[in-house]
């Protein structure tokens, strides 16, 4: 008899967490700016992995229509997310460089540590956010400008400041107005592969307002449509969002490609570090357009609450002149 209530109750907890797996897919393909649904989607992934739980506890009691409905929610959970995992067989057959994205946390992150990173992986062009004027002044005396000399940087308080730095020369400089944050870019010129247009971005969190949020990333959307089509791009930056946000994966709706996608690197968390918990979310991304990523990871930066993203990509070949 005692087993009864226990086997009712596990059935029911059963339920509830296919409700879970459902509710994390509806979430992935949301559009709404609703506070509640906009920071629930961030954790998605995790409420479709309830579903896989469901369907292995409906087969344990033998449900049959319960493991049938559990397994059909896990199915559909996975299909969300494969993308990540699959990757593409594209490739570039211009140079290869190597692309880093960092939030600095305001003076938080350790310039050394930085630094070494962009040497040990020869990196060529680095995006940062969180980038203060005494953050940059750290970097400069780690020898960030003696590895990568040329840079376009708009510091400011706190989170404002943003970035680029880069090995190869930087023109056609842009701060775009009427961003909460700033939002920045420039134009490499890359041996054997020519311009390249490089974005540091950096939209508010949807803490700030999940309206403010969503037209950010829109307007942000709206600038990588601008990118010129006839070379390359690199977008950079914290988006404060995930793949499982709506509003991020319209920016991949044109010519932009996640890095991470297309080398099938996979769930890619990258914040926060600086709890007593490892990081849950991967809200720093690296898009491309006329490139491919071949490999993503996440790198450890001490004292910032983000891990830094990098990712290694060959670019297409410069646009050859007609005769």
């Amino acid at each position: 008899m005692r087993s009864r209530p226990v086997r009712a109750g596990t059935e029911l907890l059963a339920w509830i967490a296919t409700v879970a797996g459902a509710t994390g897919i509806a979430l992935h393909f949301s559009r709404s700016s609703a506070r509640l649904l906009v920071l629930a989607a961030s954790v998605a992934p995790y409420l479709m992995c309830s579903a896989v739980v469901a369907a292995v506890t409906f087969t344990v009691l033998r449900r049959r229509s319960g493991a049938a409905a559990a397994v059909i929610v896990a199915a559909l959970g996975v299909w969300t997310q494969v993308p990540l995992y699959a990757g593409d067989s594209g490739a570039g057959s211009g140079p290869e460089l190597t692309v880093m994205q960092a939030n600095l946390l305001f003076e938080g992150a350790d310039p050394r540590a930085l630094v070494e990173e962009v040497r040990a992986r020869r990196v060529t062009i680095l995006t940062v956010n969180e980038l203060t004027p005494a953050a940059l002044g750290e970097l400069t005396l780690a020898g960030l400008d003696h590895l990568l000399p040329h840079r376009y940087v708009s510091p400011g308080r706190t989170a404002t400041g943003t970035g680029i730095y880069s090995a190869y020369p930087l023109t056609d400089t842009v701060e775009y107005d009427g961003y909460v944050l700033n939002q920045l870019s420039a134009t490499a010129t890359v041996p054997g592969a020519g311009p390249v247009t490089v974005y540091a971005f950096h939209p508010v969190p949807p803490i700030y307002g999940t309206d403010v949020w969503s037209d950010e990333l829109s307007r942000l959307r709206a600038i990588l449509d601008r990118a010129p089509g006839d070379r390359p791009a690199i977008a950079g930056g914290d988006f404060n969002a995930t793949f499982d946000h709506s509003q991020f994966r319209a920016m991949l709706s044109g010519r932009f490609h996640d890095a991470a996608e297309q080398s099938g690197a996979g769930h890619l968390v990258t914040y926060p570090t600086d709890k007593a918990f490892p990081p849950l979310i991967g809200i720093d991304h690296i898009l491309l357009a006329g490139a491919h990523a071949t490999r993503v990871a996440t790198v450890a930066l001490p004292g910032a609450d983000h891990r830094a993203l990098v990712a290694d990509l060959r670019l297409a070949s410069a646009v050859q002149p007609r005769q």
